[in-house]
């Protein structure tokens, strides 16, 4: 039976909330790398912060981040999606409220975590809302959701590096910013969002997800998915600005450009997802990223740069993607499965900026980036093992 053109415009009408509320989550995420140097200055003396100090910023984010994601997922499957989309968006503009109002590094970094846990929480529920709205496409649907994710960073990273331009304070901009989920709260007020897993179907306990070999795959992957976007996302402006030798403004110009090929490789991917299967996508993905970090941490600054950004399109699909590969094998697998497989991933995003300011501090900056090479060749080896656990189960089928 085809929808009703009341049902399409439903539809479209929260599809947009949910793009929205990504944008959010990105205001989280891309606003503490932009301000990453001017934190150290604020709060770190003459002397600044250190390496590590500045990694435990995200670090401390990301455990928000991850804390919301897992409390909140086997409640939404309890008690449906709308509340924690509001709950989400208004724990994020209170972050952003306490992170403009903070005076010295502990404040900083309890405003961060509960920034982070505003957007756990509306991580955790956006991806089963689309996948419930979109059953039939999940892969395109979540690169999709996920490409306004980088819609939102670098409208962010545009807005903050602008205001720091014109000589505005990073308080008075990091205020600015609550306007976003505002309005993203506002729209889910009156919005009816659909039961996360369908009514005529029973949810798949996560007991009987765990004991999958694809699924405990598919989980190492969006670890190491998370890992490798977000410890460049979050080092990216500081290692154009400490590492290459650029300004300040063109580090964040350089994760602005970084952002828009991560919109541009997500589309795509949603597109491509029509005439190629997951894996072969994902596999030539990580070839590409592996190449793309090498020539970022040890070519000549110019070649670097432009390495930098092009890892944007080559880590772009590796974590809507995996999302939609696991959803599609498990389709009942309700909010608690994304929600664990959210929180693995950015389990990712919590260590790996962490350890490359470890290893910065007791090296150099391009060699902690290096680390992250190891991520996509990892993946590579996780992929074999998903699509042989897939030809596995289908010939025990036959």
């Amino acid at each position: 039976m085809n929808d009703s053109p009341t049902q399409t415009t439903s539809n479209r009408y929260a599809l947009a909330l949910c793009y929205g509320g990504m944008m959010c989550i990105a205001i989280g995420t891309s606003l503490i790398p932009v301000f990453l140097t001017t934190f150290s200055d604020a709060f770190g003396g003459v002397a600044g912060l250190t390496g590590e100090q500045l990694g435990r910023i995200s670090a401390v984010m990301f455990v928000g981040f991850v804390a919301g994601i897992l409390g909140g997922g086997p409640l939404a499957d309890r008690w449906g999606g709308k509340g924690f989309a509001l709950l989400g968006a208004a724990l994020t503009a209170g972050g952003l409220a306490v992170l403009a109002a903070t005076r010295d590094y502990s404040a900083l970094l309890a405003a961060c975590a509960l920034l982070g846990l505003g957007a756990g929480v509306l991580d955790m529920v956006l991806s089963p809302i689309v996948s419930a709205l979109q059953p039939d496409k999940r892969t395109a649907a979540l690169n999709w959701l996920h490409a306004f994710y980088c819609v939102g960073s670098v409208a962010t990273v545009l807005l903050c590096s602008a205001g720091l331009y014109l000589g505005l304070g990073w308080r008075a901009i990091t205020l600015a910013m609550i306007a976003g989920p505002v309005i993203v709260f506002a729209g889910f007020l009156t919005l009816r969002v659909p039961a996360l897993v369908h009514e005529d179907a029973k949810r798949t306990p996560l007991r009987h997800l765990l004991v999958s070999v694809g699924f405990l795959a598919g989980l190492a992957v969006i670890f190491l998915a998370g890992a490798a976007e977000q410890g460049i996302v979050q080092w990216l402006p500081a290692y154009t600005e400490r590492g290459l030798g650029y300004s300040k403004a063109a580090g964040g110009m350089t994760l602005a450009a970084y952002s828009v090929l991560m919109i541009a490789g997500r589309m795509l991917a949603a597109v491509a997802a029509r005439h190629i299967r997951a894996v072969p996508l994902m596999r030539g993905a990580c070839a590409l990223l592996t190449a793309c970090i090498l020539v970022a941490c040890f070519a000549p600054r110019g070649v670097a740069l432009a390495a930098c950004i092009l890892t944007g399109w080559a880590v772009s699909c590796l974590w809507p993607t995996t999302l939609g590969l696991v959803a599609d094998r498990f389709p009942h697998g309700g909010a608690s499965m994304f929600a664990l497989l959210a929180g693995l991933g950015n389990s990712g995003c919590i260590v790996m900026p962490w350890v490359i300011g470890i290893v910065a501090e007791h090296s150099r900056l391009n060699m902690g980036l290096a680390v992250t090479a190891l991520c996509p060749i990892l993946i590579i080896g996780l992929l074999a093992v998903i699509s042989w656990s897939q030809n596995s189960n289908s010939s025990n089928n036959t």
